[in-house]
């Protein structure tokens, strides 16, 4: 077999809503360069799919390219030669016909091929196949390598294995587990997959590049992103909040799932001062322990006339005012004298009100200025910036896009009418004009059928219930149960250590923290733990071990204690480490048991805790793929899938059976795929 080029590989890996596919390695990996929805349309004939919204409208046919004669190729016709031309010939060109556009932003009527991880629809799966190679349009020499979701069965393997083969003639097809690809992103052989999906979540243990079945977490129903989106729909529906609302708030950083300990931040409250003397001196709303908690009292201005004070003036900046003497004090005399009461009385009260109105305004200032600096986390309300979509037809039309869609039209028959010669001259050119405008007219309102306006509104504490639904707690629960699942209880401690939480669902502000803190809530163990029953031994005992060695054993007479019909298993266990104690006389084969016991002691022994974790850590993402640094790596799976085919295509060129070629394809059929998969 000639040897695979980085350009030539191709990686698809279909999800619930998003498939990705990419044609060729780049030197360094990279996020995919090709990313569909998973979803087909039924097309008009039955058994075909199509992947955009077809739609049909009324429309004119459009211009044909005429030559000299005013035909098609410059051709005469008879008729125009004897003078007989029809009318109905001359308006051909203005008959309506009926014409197809692809709509790509339409939905409705899509099916989705893949629900839960699951294949719920194979025409419509290999037709999004379909599309996805010939929009890449790889050369005919193309391995090609597919991400496998773990619901699939044995049998849909096959059903894939026999479609690429027999479809596209690929040379070379790999079947790779999602979990094994995001170990290999990783580079690390030990590790607990979580990957949160739109609908469900998968918890997979991997050993050794192994994945192990046992125990596997498969298509956890409502723990996905959706179960998110509906749980804060439930909870924010009564405030006029629509299922487009909820998802573009769970994708915010305003919603945020806190840990089960924290405290939801309380709503604002107005507070009266208990103690009016203090209030009105040195602006604490009290005089007890803990009523200092206002401006003044945390180093701003205090209250009260004087210097360096809220309302008072400083003797060099003061100057002498009206109806003042010197000493500041308000001569009332020379105000009644002057005959200007009234204006100096409403002078006072427009600056009394403008003193008001600045302080007001300080004061709400400075309480933005300290909520901005509150964490949101710590803040009661937070604003939601969205965008609402909405057809052109639902708006009021008070824009330019309205005055041209609509009274343009009327100006330009206006400007028409000014030059009546024109018209009369150039009758039919006029009328060529006005249908191409109205085609173009056609061709806007098509393709601006919708418009998204932004808007916001203030959201309470019920953006931090997005997963107060029990998603955190069954995630956790099947950790757990994947992990103790585990035949090497060795390997658990390792894979308590080396967590990956990914998925697009789990891109929620605090989903990951969360989800720690549960896991250590619940199952994780102090150290200092393990010697919680050695510590209640007296000091002339030692500590038993698994191998019996200190285990307490018996002095005379044991002969008397081993009956004919003693049991051989505690015979073996009492004397496996002394074998003085074996009755006399005993045959090879009775010593058998003693052996077997042994043996199978020294496969379980081990130096961590099997059912409980000591420590519980995430693994560190690898910091090589500079590409993936700003994107992140919740679709590692991907960044996996590249490196394995960098490995197994080009590498070793099939000497590790990574992969399965048609010649094994020729002699063993759709099944040889589980003697090659990943």
């Amino acid at each position: 077999m000639p040897p695979f080029k980085d350009e030539h590989v191709l990686i698809i890996a279909p999800g619930s809503q998003t498939t990705l596919a990419q044609l060729g390695l780049p030197e360094s990996f990279t996020p995919a360069r090709l990313r569909i929805p998973t979803r087909m349309f039924p097309a008009e004939k039955k058994g075909e799919w199509e992947p955009f919204k077809v739609r049909e409208r009324r429309g004119l046919k459009p211009a044909i390219q005429k030559g000299l004669n005013g035909h098609q190729d410059g051709d005469v016709k008879i008729e125009e030669v004897n003078g007989t031309t029809t009318d109905s010939q001359a308006l051909a060109d203005d008959q309506e016909e009926l014409l197809y556009e692809e709509d790509p932003t339409n939905e409705e009527g899509a099916v989705y091929p893949l629900r839960d991880g699951r294949v719920v629809d194979w025409s419509c799966f290999f037709a999004l196949f379909t599309h996805v190679f010939n929009t890449l349009g790889p050369p005919f020499h193309t391995p090609i390598i597919v991400i496998s979701q773990p619901a699939w069965t044995a049998q849909d393997h096959e059903s894939m294995t026999q479609f690429f083969f027999e479809k596209f003639k690929t040379p070379a097809f790999c079947l790779m587990d999602s979990a094994l690809a995001v170990c290999y992103a990783y580079a690390t052989a030990n590790a607990t997959v979580v990957d949160v999906g739109y609908t469900k979540c998968d918890v997979t243990a991997v050993s050794e590049f192994l994945v192990s079945d046992i125990g596997r977490g498969t298509a956890l129903a409502g723990c996905g992103g959706e179960a998110m989106t509906q749980r804060l729909f439930d909870v924010l529906k009564k405030k006029g909040f629509t299922r487009d609302m909820c998802d573009q708030l769970k994708k915010n950083s305003i919603c945020e799932i806190l840990p089960p300990s924290s405290e939801l931040p309380a709503e604002a409250e107005d507070k009266h001062p208990t103690n009016p003397a203090s209030a009105a001196s040195t602006g604490a709303d009290g005089s007890g322990d803990g009523q200092r908690g206002s401006i003044a009292a945390q180093g701003g201005a205090p209250r009260g006339p004087g210097i360096n004070t809220d309302v008072g003036d400083a003797d060099d900046d003061r100057e002498v005012r009206e109806g003042e003497d010197d000493d500041g004090v308000l001569d009332v005399a020379t105000i009644v004298a002057s005959g200007k009461t009234s204006e100096f009385l409403a002078r006072k009260e427009r600056e009394k009100a403008d003193k008001a109105a600045a302080k007001k305004s300080a004061a709400d200032a400075a309480a933005a200025t300290r909520e901005a600096r509150l964490p949101n986390s710590r803040r009661p309300k937070a604003t939601l910036h969205y965008h609402e979509r909405r057809p052109l037809e639902d708006l009021n039309f008070n824009s330019k896009r309205a005055m041209d869609g609509e009274s343009g039209q009327e100006g330009g028959e206006a400007k028409r009418q000014k030059t009546p010669e024109a018209v009369g001259e150039n009758a039919a050119h006029d009328a060529a004009a006005a249908r191409k405008e109205e085609r173009k007219e056609e061709r806007r309102r098509a393709r601006e059928g919708h418009a998204f306006i932004r808007k916001h509104i203030d959201v309470g504490l019920e953006r931090f219930q997005a997963a107060s639904g029990g998603v955190i707690d069954q995630i956790a629960d099947a950790i757990h149960r994947c992990i103790l699942s585990v035949p090497e209880v060795g390997k658990r401690s390792e894979l308590w250590d080396s967590l990956i939480i990914l998925g697009n669902g789990s891109k929620v502000k605090g989903f990951k923290d969360a989800l720690i803190t549960t896991l250590n809530s619940r199952y994780l163990i102090s150290p200092s733990s393990a010697t919680i029953f050695t510590s209640e031994l007296p000091s002339n005992f030692t500590t038993p071990v698994a191998t019996g060695a200190n285990t307490p054993q018996p002095q005379a007479h044991a002969s008397s204690h081993h009956g004919p019909g003693v049991n051989p298993l505690l015979l073996a266990a009492t004397t496996a480490s002394n074998h003085n104690l074996a009755v006399p006389g005993q045959s090879q084969q009775q010593s058998q048991p003693q052996i077997q016991l042994q043996q199978y002691q020294q496969q379980q022994q081990h130096s961590s805790h099997a059912q409980t974790p000591t420590s519980i850590k995430l693994l560190k993402m690898p910091d090589y793929f500079p590409e993936w640094k700003d994107v992140g790596m919740e679709e590692a799976g991907f960044l996996g899938a590249q490196v394995a085919a960098k490995v197994v295509f080009v590498v070793d060129q099939g000497l590790s059976k990574g992969f399965m070629s048609r010649t094994e394809y020729n002699e063993l059929g759709p099944q040889g795929i589980h003697e090659s998969c990943l």
